[in-house]
């Protein structure tokens, strides 16, 4: 009996020994949240596109040196890591932050409210934190300050990874978090957390779900070729635009009668039909653009088939040829769960118990699902909303109104940072 006690006691007496370091947490994450939100509002005021956030990698890099990190930058074109070594051996803990924002022209009337434009897909925008990447950096930066000023407690090694593009680089090939474990970044990684806020929720919560929690990203084009015709005879031709109207349709049936969604969602989406230039020629093509959003490889794999299917065989019914492509994006993000169950404890402490929710699955999806395919992963949601605010009437992300309650901060910091010491304690 006592040979089968002695792991157990020990893993349980290592753990403890991490827990320990949970005041020390609280005490400096208190100690740095003006920082934190001084920081979060200097990235506000001065946001930069994905691939181009040169000044905001540089602050984040002088930073990480200046607590005595090993740094290299340039990495995935602007991204920054950071190294943390403990003061004892122990596993490496990844820890993500997101660092680019996005083509839209903030409307909130604030004193750090965005002052820089660009130019997006060939037109002059402004340029926002519309989905929260600010807090991402400073919150993260907070979790170096706090941690590094414990390294010689630290069971472990910590990366802090910040990253470039999770948006996206138009006509990029690759960038954000794929490039990033192209170039090597995840290759002595044995866990990686991250999180990201949620607008939607109160400020001082954590939203979680073990398994697949966001949905993978994939886009599509259709090109529908018929014969041309004079709209005054369209039995002398083959009409693309009926024809794309049917495969609309038709598309939605793959939803609604191919996938289990009691299982998990799935959504199919056409955003723009495009064909034609005037009203009494029935035109030679009609294309099709929009967006596939699934959870888990099975599932992508099935929804992916059943739309080429759908769209060639209506485009051959009608006498028509549909030419599909599928680009595929960002993978699910997956919360491993054995990996969530054995951290939520470490969550709950951070947040208290009554401040943790099961979140549904979300449609939207996330680039940090390639680091999790490198190595176990999790994935949670911050609140970000102000307490008593109604969800439905809150500025959703990627909108010019996008606002966030920074009293949520403190909690990002000091979960990251539990979740880093109670996982080393667990592998020491």
């Amino acid at each position: 009996m006592k040979k089968l006690l002695l792991p157990f006691l020990l893993l349980a007496t290592s753990a403890f020994a991490q827990s320990s370091l949970r005041p020390q947490i609280d005490q400096k994450a208190e100690a740095i949240e003006s920082k934190v939100i001084e920081w979060r509002r200097d990235f506000h005021k001065y946001p930069e596109l994905g691939n181009q956030e040169v000044r905001t990698a540089k602050i984040v890099a002088d930073h990480l040196r200046s607590l005595g990190m090993e740094v290299t930058e340039n990495v995935a074109v602007t991204g920054v890591v950071g190294i943390l070594k403990g003061g004892k051996p122990g596993p490496m803990v990844a820890l993500r932050a997101d660092m680019d924002a996005l083509p839209v022209t903030e409307r909130n009337d604030l004193p750090f409210k965005s002052v820089n434009t660009a130019v997006y897909n060939g037109q002059q925008t402004g340029v926002m934190h519309a989905c929260g990447h600010d807090s991402h950096v400073a919150i993260l930066m907070g979790v170096a300050e706090v941690l590094a000023g414990m390294k010689n407690e630290l069971a472990g090694s910590v990366k802090f990874i910040f990253q470039p593009a999770e948006e996206g680089v138009i006509g990029a090939e690759t960038f954000g978090a794929k490039q990033m474990v192209e170039e090597g970044v995840m290759r002595d990684v044995d866990a990686v957390f991250g999180l990201h806020i949620w607008a939607q929720s109160e400020a001082g919560t954590i939203g979680y779900r073990s398994g697949p929690f966001m949905a993978a990203a994939d886009f599509f084009d259709i090109t529908i070729t018929g014969t041309q015709s004079h709209g005054a005879t369209p039995w002398s031709g083959v009409d693309p635009i009926v024809t794309a109207s049917q495969i609309v349709m038709g598309l939605q049936t793959i939803v609604s009668r191919n996938v289990n969604v009691t299982e998990a969602p799935a959504v199919v989406t056409v955003g723009a039909i495009n064909g034609g230039i005037r009203e009494n020629i029935i035109p030679e093509s009609v294309k099709l653009i929009g967006n596939i959003r699934t959870f888990g490889d099975e599932q992508q794999e099935l929804v992916h088939r059943r739309f080429t299917e759908v769209a060639t065989k209506i485009a051959e019914s009608a006498g028509a040829k549909a030419d599909v492509n599928i680009t595929k994006l960002y993978p699910s993000t997956v919360n491993q769960p054995a990996l969530t169950a054995q951290m939520l404890p470490s969550i709950q402490a951070a947040a208290g118990r009554e401040n943790v929710m099961l979140m549904d699955p979300i449609t939207g999806s996330e680039d940090f699902s390639y680091f999790q395919r490198e190595a176990p992963g999790v994935f949670l949601m911050l609140g970000g909303m102000k307490k008593g605010g109604d969800p439905l009437k809150t500025p959703s992300h990627h909108t010019p109104d996008f606002y966030l309650d920074e009293s949520g901060f403190i909690l990002g910091v000091r979960a990251l940072s539990y979740l880093t010491v109670d996982y080393m304690g667990m592998k020491e």
